[in-house]
């Protein structure tokens, strides 16, 4: 007997695709799929990491987002000699009141754009590690809860680019999702030239959609998506082909696995079904899952994307 995929209410689900569409029609054309994986990250509890070169839009993209979403805003531009508490936050003396009173840093926000985070030292980096896994900061001994729901979007110019430190596995692994924003399609940007920087505009944006509306919508997603076992199967017979390919010294792991499976739920939602097709796995596995991947010495020149496109295209689909 085949497997019962329970009936879900899918919460909200047509107002943010509405949002999505909105900002990808008016302030954010060319840049859909980049769009589609940030809300995706949102719905899932995760973080995204946007890598390409500046210039390119994904300063506007964080801001808009936040904007339509009416969630708080926080932004960290990285420099080499930025300090961990100046993304944690401090103690600072009162003298009025004679003690010590913590003053919060940018990080308690609910969308964290944290810009050009690769040329950031490392140490503060890892500032941000507890607060992506744990959705809490500890300061000076003190932990303290961030706001509901919190997510980091994290620009990073081309590691061959001057004055950047390559991000370490432990904190690579903490994003969802990476994924690039390209060029928009020729008319787009002529339209954009034409038509000059929208910053400001973006300021004004009212938002859309309200932040419960979105975190409801995101225990849908949590709740109500079905995973069935042949889907988790599939997840998992991509995890393991990645650990077996003689390309690679380290494959996707456990938690990589998870959060493929997260974003498919994700996926699945947005789509308009309360269960998980082999496709929304497909969809969201390369940006998922290649960011994780350590290429042996001798195949570092190839693309971890293109890699784990090739071993996708190696894995049995189940059928429905």
């Amino acid at each position: 007997m085949p497997e019962q995929k329970p009936r879900a209410k899918l919460a909200h689900r047509d107002l943010i695709v509405s949002t999505i569409d909105t900002l990808a029609g008016r302030y954010l054309q060319g840049k859909i799929q980049a769009i589609r994986l940030a809300m995706i990250g949102l719905l899932s509890g995760g973080h995204i990491l946007l890598e390409d070169i500046p210039g390119l839009g994904k300063t506007t993209l964080a801001l808009a987002l936040a904007q339509v979403l009416g969630l708080s805003f926080g932004r960290i531009q990285c420099t080499s000699d930025l300090l961990p508490t100046d993304i944690t936050g401090l103690s600072i003396y009162d003298r009025a009141q004679g003690s010590f009173k913590f003053v919060p840093g940018p990080i308690f926000n609910n969308l964290l754009l944290v810009d050009e985070i690769n040329r950031a030292m490392p140490r503060t980096q890892s500032a941000l590690l507890e607060a992506m896994e744990e959705v809490r900061v500890t300061v000076e001994g003190t932990t303290y809860p961030l706001p509901e729901p919190f997510m980091v979007i994290a620009t990073q110019n081309p590691v061959e680019q001057v004055g950047t430190y390559p991000l370490p596995e432990s904190q690579l692994d903490r994003f969802s999702l990476r994924t690039g924003i390209g060029y928009p399609p020729a008319a787009v940007e002529k339209a954009i030239i034409r038509g000059g920087s929208i910053r400001d505009e973006l300021r004004d944006l009212q938002p859309l959609i309200s932040q419960q509306q979105i975190l409801e919508a995101k225990q849908a997603v949590a709740a109500d998506i079905y995973l069935a076992e042949k889907v988790a199967d599939y997840i998992f017979a991509i995890v393991a082909a990645t650990r077996e390919s003689p390309l690679l010294t380290t494959g996707i792991s456990t938690r990589g696995g998870i959060t493929i499976a997260a974003a498919a739920k994700a996926a699945a939602y947005l789509d308009g079904r309360d269960h998980v097709i082999p496709e929304d796995v497909k969809a969201v596995a390369v940006a998922s899952g290649a960011h994780r991947l350590i290429l042996r010495p001798e195949h570092e020149t190839l693309s971890k994307r293109e890699v784990l496109k090739s071993l996708l295209q190696k894995v049995s689909v189940p059928l429905s």
